[in-house]
């Protein structure tokens, strides 16, 4: 198969009722292994004593680094069409969480 032949095609897929309304996220957490990169999705708000991780995405170091580039080429046209997006930072690591404030991640927490 040609390379012109592969850019051209389309993958139907699938959009279930329940995935298609979306899970809000403020956070996400990115460990990973030699063989994987790990993207857990939290939302942090005020008055609730730690993040809930609702949603986990697991993918090989390929996967993330198309994954990054995608964004990378995305946020570039979100920001030509609407203008730069600030995030408020001015040199300082803002957005950087300490895991640790956290507590243990793990299925094993009480309500």
């Amino acid at each position: 198969m040609d390379n012109n032949n592969q850019n051209n095609r389309q993958i139907s897929l699938d959009l279930k009722p329940e995935v298609a309304k979306g899970t809000y996220s403020n956070l996400a957490i990115i460990t990973h292994s030699h063989s994987e990169f790990i993207i857990d999705f939290a939302t942090i708000m005020p008055g609730l004593p730690k993040p809930e991780i609702s949603n986990r995405i697991v993918m090989a170091p390929e996967h993330a680094k198309r994954l990054l580039n995608a964004l990378a080429d995305n946020i570039a046209k979100y920001e030509n069409q609407f203008g730069p997006i600030d995030i408020g930072e001015s040199g300082e690591q803002k957005g950087v969480f300490n895991l640790n404030d956290f507590g243990p991640v793990g299925g094993g927490a009480k309500s």
